[in-house]
C-alpha cells in the first residue's frame, strides 16, 4: 500500500459538502492560520477506517502522506501511526515519538493536532522527561505549541496535573485564539478530576486569562462560579 493508493481511496470516500465546508470551516482564506490548505472532502471517521487498515505502512509512504498538500492525506498518516503505536513495543512507540516530532511543520491544523499528540507524544512521555514540551511551548510555530499543550491530556487523565500549570502559566500571554481554545481545554479536563486544582489556578490568573481560555476553563463548574470568574 502506498501513500498514491490511499489518496485514490480517500477520493472515492469525498462527498461535495464536504469537500466545500471543510476549508471554510478550517480557515483557508489569505491570512488565516489554515491558509492554502486543500481538503479532498472526507469525514474523520472515514480517515480513521483508511488508517486503521494500513497501519503496518512503511514510514517513507507515512512521510508521503505527511508531505500531501491534501489536509485528509496527513490526517490518515497521522492517524497510521495512532494505530500502529497500539499495540507496539517501548523500541517501536520511541520511534514513531522521534518521528512525529520531526514532522510537526506538516501537522499544521489544530485537528491534527488533536488527533495525534496525546496518544503519540503525551503518552510515550507519562513515565519520562518532559522537558520537551517545554521547548515546543518556546517554539516559534502555533502547532508545536499546541502539541505541548496537547499532550499533557495524557498525564491529565491519569490525574497529574503539574505540566498543564506551567505551561499555561508560560503561555498565558499567548495571541492566538487556538491556543486559548487549547489551554482552556486542558485546565477544564483537569478540574473535571480535580476542581480544587482548577480553581487555585483561576483564582491566581483569571483575571489576566484571556476570554476564550477562561471561558472554555471554567465550563463545567456552577452557574455562580463560572459569573464569579467571568468579572474582572
Amino acid at each position: 500500500m502506498t501513500a498514491k493508493n490511499i489518496k485514490e481511496e480517500l477520493d472515492v470516500l469525498s462527498t461535495p459538502e464536504k469537500k466545500e465546508f471543510l476549508p471554510y470551516f478550517f480557515k483557508t482564506g489569505k491570512g488565516q492560520y489554515g491558509e492554502g490548505d486543500l481538503f479532498i472532502g472526507v469525514v474523520v471517521p472515514d480517515t480513521r477506517k483508511v488508517a486503521k487498515k494500513y497501519k503496518d505502512m512503511s514510514y517513507e509512504e507515512v512521510t508521503k502522506l505527511l508531505d500531501s498538500p491534501y489536509h485528509e492525506c496527513r490526517l490518515c498518516g497521522l492517524l497510521i501511526l495512532v494505530e500502529r503505536l497500539k499495540k507496539s513495543k517501548e523500541s517501536e512507540r520511541k520511534e514513531i515519538y522521534e518521528f512525529y516530532l520531526s514532522k510537526t511543520s506538516r501537522i499544521n491544523n489544530w485537528d491534527l493536532v488533536d488527533l495525534s499528540a496525546r496518544d503519540i507524544v503525551g503518552e510515550y512521555l507519562v513515565d519520562k522527561d518532559r522537558s520537551i514540551l517545554y521547548t515546543l511551548a518556546d517554539s516559534s510555530l502555533l502547532w508545536d505549541q499546541r502539541i505541548a499543550i496537547l499532550a499533557t491530556f495524557a498525564f491529565i487523565r491519569k490525574n497529574d496535573h503539574k505540566d498543564i500549570l506551567a505551561l499555561s502559566e508560560k503561555l498565558l500571554d499567548h495571541k492566538h485564539d487556538l491556543m486559548h481554545k487549547a489551554i482552556g481545554w486542558m485546565l477544564r479536563e483537569a478540574g473535571k478530576r480535580d476542581k480544587a486544582v482548577l480553581t487555585a489556578f483561576l483564582d491566581k490568573h483569571y483575571k489576566m486569562m484571556p476570554r476564550t481560555m477562561l471561558r472554555y476553563s471554567i465550563e463545567k463548574l456552577t452557574q455562580e462560579e463560572r459569573a464569579y470568574y467571568m468579572k474582572k
